[in-house]
């Protein structure tokens, strides 16, 4: 044999080598993604000031268990949940649109199936009892020309004592007065912090009740994050766009007195 046989025989091994290795690295990455951290990126201001802009956060797929939502592109291999364990109020969970499973929204979890839930003069009410709603300082806005406003901000403290802010963009927005809303059987209410600005489970054509089945998974950390309107590849601008101070922050509520 040859030489340059040999050489030959050489070369198609490290090939078929390389190809195995980037096989098992995605079959390693789609393993992560559907059991255990997906990433997912913040696209409105829905979740200020928890969540802004440019967050880019990982998402826990096993707090929930697991279903045909935790797989690519839905496939339902399965129907319900397996492994199910049941949110608990105040977290923030990434679901799929009840109406539209295509779409992703990130709120967090006010009522659990059989509360009722309601809005009064910007006041949140469950089960007829109104919820810890303290002022704070305000939150200091920027919008992508760097101009500044102040927003009134709140903390809200849940009956099972975890806390968190809201804000407040003006008084008397139709979502701050609603009906009741009783929320059913194996569903969970869902809204936004940034109360005025959060389409979400009070808005029942679009969002409305959040079936569990649809829950993908609990926002636990922001890995990155960049100011609105830079893109995350665009290096160069880290310096002066980046918000060093939010990368690798936790998104474990605050739990009041405990």
């Amino acid at each position: 044999m040859s030489v340059s046989d040999d050489s030959m025989k050489e070369n198609e091994g490290g090939l078929g080598e390389t190809i195995k290795v980037i096989i098992q690295a995605l079959l390693l990455a789609l393993v992560v993604r559907t059991l255990l951290f997906q990433p997912f990126s913040i696209p409105s201001g829905s979740m200020k000031s928890t969540l802004l802009i440019g967050d880019y956060l990982f998402v826990s797929k096993y707090s929930y268990g697991y279903s045909k939502y935790s797989l690519p592109f839905g496939i339902p291999l399965f129907s319900g949940r397996i492994m199910a364990s049941e949110p608990t109020r105040g977290d923030i969970v990434v679901f799929k649109l009840p109406r539209d499973p295509s779409v992703d929204y990130i709120k967090r979890v006010i009522g659990m199936p059989g509360d009722k839930i309601q809005m009064i003069a910007g006041q949140l009410y469950i089960n007829g009892q109104a919820i810890k709603h303290e002022r704070i300082d305000d939150f200091i806005d920027t919008d992508e020309q760097g101009r500044k406003t102040r927003v009134e901000r709140f903390r809200e403290t849940l009956p099972n004592g975890v806390s968190y802010t809201t804000l407040n963009l003006t008084d008397n927005n139709y979502l701050d007065n609603t009906p009741v809303y009783e929320v059913p059987a194996g569903h969970y209410f869902m809204m936004g912090d940034n109360r005025d600005n959060s389409s979400d489970s009070r808005v029942l054509s679009n969002v409305g009740y959040v079936p569990f089945e649809n829950l993908v998974g609990k926002a636990q950390v922001i890995f990155f994050s960049i100011g609105e309107g830079k893109a995350p590849w665009e290096v160069w601008s880290w310096p002066s766009s980046a918000r060093w101070e939010r990368w690798f922050t936790s998104l474990k509520p605050d739990t009041e007195g405990k």
